[in-house]
């Protein structure tokens, strides 16, 4: 069972940034970044599959995934907030190597962060 713990996020006002990290308890393939406002299905962020990355079309402007994989860590560097960038933020994992995004193949997810963009 991969453990993973996020930090980072809160409030911010519309334009500014926030940094989320992820700490996983173990390495794996990919990590990935998904969120979900109330009432919406949650989504895919961007993933880093060995160093493969892949942003939903939307935000990859703006955000910004990087790993440091000697720490089992990944991060999320979000600029040029909106407001409807507020979400429960979650980070996920899976062992075994895929390019994808899709949320049912990741196994393992951390409880999430709250990020709230106001204007």
């Amino acid at each position: 069972q991969v453990q993973l713990v996020e930090s980072g996020g809160g409030s911010v006002q519309a334009g500014g940034s926030l940094a989320l990290s992820c700490a996983a308890s173990e390495s794996t393939a990919n990590m990935a970044w998904f969120r979900q406002a109330p009432g919406k299905e949650r989504e895919g962020v961007a993933y880093d599959a060995l160093g493969d990355k892949q942003y939903t079309s939307s935000m990859q402007d703006r955000f910004t995934i990087s790993r440091d994989n000697a720490k089992n860590t990944v991060s999320l560097q979000m600029n040029s907030l909106k407001p409807e960038d507020t979400a429960m933020y979650y980070c996920a994992a899976r062992r075994i190597f895929k390019l994808t995004l899709d949320r049912y193949d990741y196994p393992y997810w951390g409880q999430g962060i709250q990020v709230t963009v106001s204007s």
